[in-house]
């Protein structure tokens, strides 16, 4: 389960965030690339834009559900 506290620091501010779980897998980036991106330099992914409607919600959801590590935090 991801940690808020261990979030990093690219994250836009909203519900999800990616933290230092993150094995830069690429799933997320996969699953919803409008809203996750890979950060190549230090090896994770961040949340670069959050949801604003009910479908943007559920490819968010997507991403989260594939990560493998469960690096990516719903809090809303």
């Amino acid at each position: 389960m991801a940690d808020k506290s261990a979030k990093f620091d690219q994250n836009v501010d909203g519900k999800f965030y990616v933290d230092d779980q993150c094995i830069a897998c690429d799933a997320c980036v996969m699953e919803a690339p409008r809203f996750f991106e890979m950060n190549d330099d230090e090896g994770h992914a961040f949340v670069k834009l959050q949801p604003t409607n009910d479908a943007e919600l559920e490819e968010c959801i997507s991403a989260l559900e594939a990560c493998p590590v469960e690096a990516i935090g719903d809090d809303g």
